[in-house]
């Protein structure tokens, strides 16, 4: 390939000691996409819903703009944040932000295949920086690369554009069976505890606490001999979850009448505006587990069973009043008062009916939960599928040609 810097064929150290097909070469990421730069700046401001031109940034498109930075087939990279070493192809005219690293492929090079590689390369684990993850264009550029001939390459695109989508579109279809069988779990619950007088939730409400935040480790307790402070996620499911918390650091000096009790409601005090208010029954002895400042604790009286209130609460006409209660500057995070939890209105049926209905949801969600957690794991194992078979073409371990 006389336009790319090529070495004999080569063990390279990113494919994991895997030699390289006896007529692929080695090169480097600026042979095969010269003269990558950031994108432009662009404000807040200046994208719209819709427009003349799409705007793009580290993840794909933002909105629409009325001016343009290229036109053509470009490669984009995130090169900051959470999604550093993102990799999108886009076509056509476009504004690419500065969130965004621009490679276009050399003569001798296909954009699809190329776009292949730097995905599969994973460059989010070059970023040098900690606190806000970024790469550079010379990072990338000095990485080797396998370099197949380009016929070959242009087959390995094409292989990969058929089985890619045909393993998106499966994944698509997984993922809207999810989508109904929330929908499903959702209505199971609301018919379920639509039932009852309607009170104030003050009525049944014995104990309403709420924790601390201390400065904590970033990893949980071990949930033995070590304290943890409660995250808000641990009640996001309806189902208390233990390990979501954050380890006390040995240094801090536990308060322990601050550990969540069995039996009570653990709820969100502050979150997203879908998840704020999240509430669910604490169904085990976690005498080490404390309530952060973001919690709150609820015992009720024994005119309620705290399955069924934690059920009511995930309700959608619940939900509805909560999401109306909660205030905050931004969708991402909404706070809920005490005084305003007091003043849900719950239906409640006699305290004998609401077990009843409280043991029936607990096996009908369990069950939705399971198929769920199926489709989910089969969607996990979907793209890995998909990125062993990225990997494996374009690193030369399996010859498209007897593909085809």
């Amino acid at each position: 390939m006389t336009s790319l810097h090529s070495t004999s064929p080569a063990k390279i150290a990113w494919l994991q000691g895997l030699s390289l097909p006896s007529n692929w070469s080695e090169s480097k990421v600026k042979y095969v996409a010269p003269g990558m730069q950031a994108g432009e700046a662009i404000t807040a401001e200046s994208i719209e819903p819709v427009g003349t031109y799409p705007v793009y940034g580290g993840n794909g498109l933002r909105g629409y703009t009325e001016a343009k930075t290229h036109h053509g087939t470009r490669i984009l990279i995130g090169r900051q944040g959470a999604l550093c070493g993102n990799v999108h192809l886009v076509f056509g005219e476009f504004w690419a932000s500065e969130h965004a690293i621009v490679a276009r492929a050399a003569d001798a090079v296909d954009s699809r295949w190329l776009a292949y590689l730097l995905h599969v390369m994973n460059l989010g684990q070059y970023s040098q920086t900690a606190a806000q993850p970024g790469i550079g264009t010379a990072q990338i550029n000095a990485l080797p690369v396998p370099v197949p001939p380009l016929s070959e390459q242009r087959a390995i695109a094409d292989y990969l554009d058929r089985e890619v989508a045909r393993i998106d579109t499966l994944i698509e279809e997984q993922q809207r069976l999810i989508e109904m069988l929330r929908e499903r779990r959702t209505a199971v619950i609301a018919h379920a505890t639509s039932q009852g007088a309607d009170v104030e939730l003050r009525r049944v409400i014995a104990v309403l606490r709420q924790g601390w935040s201390p400065n904590c480790e970033s990893w949980p307790a071990d949930g033995v001999a070590e304290w943890g402070v409660l995250k808000v996620g641990c009640a996001n499911t309806g189902r208390f979850d233990p390990a979501e918390n954050k380890r006390l650091p040995d240094e801090e000096t536990p308060r322990p009448e601050l550990a969540v009790r069995q039996g009570e409601l653990v709820m969100s005090r502050s979150n997203t505006k879908d998840l704020v208010g999240a509430a669910a029954v604490v169904d085990g002895s976690y005498p080490r587990l404390l309530l952060s400042d973001l919690t709150y604790g609820l015992s009720l009286t024994d005119d309620a069973d705290p399955a069924f209130v934690a059920y009511a609460l995930g309700s959608p006409g619940m939900r509805v009043q909560i999401s109306a209660a909660s205030k905050g500057m931004s969708h991402s995070m909404q706070k809920i008062s005490q005084r305003d939890i007091r003043e849900l209105r719950v239906r409640l049926p006699a305290l004998g009916e609401q077990r009843h209905v409280a043991a029936y949801l607990d096996g009908q969600t369990a069950k939705l939960d399971a198929l769920i957690a199926e489709t989910e794991r089969f969607i996990e194992l979907a793209r890995e599928r998909r990125a062993a078979l990225i990997t494996a073409s374009v690193t030369g371990q399996i010859d498209i040609r007897e593909m085809a």
